[in-house]
């Protein structure tokens, strides 16, 4: 069986997933939601409703947020 891949994920799944490594949301400007968990970590997440946040831009905010790819595709 192969490995799971990341794809385009709903920001509210993005979210979701990133709430079971301990980030919440601290406070939303416009369609920009903050999110920090209790280390300082913080990042963005785009809120646009009904489009996907591509793959570029999911790795990009799990690298902020100190999350292997492979712990991420495990809580999806």
């Amino acid at each position: 069986m192969g490995m799971a891949r990341l794809r385009p994920l709903k920001a509210r799944v993005l979210v979701k997933v990133l709430a079971k490594f301990g980030f919440v949301p601290l406070r939303q400007k416009g369609s920009h939601l903050v999110l920090r968990n209790s280390p300082g970590k913080s990042t963005v997440v785009p809120m646009h409703s009904n489009e996907e946040i591509d793959v570029s831009l999911v790795r990009s905010i799990l690298r902020e947020c100190g999350i292997s790819l492979e712990e991420f595709l495990k809580e999806i």
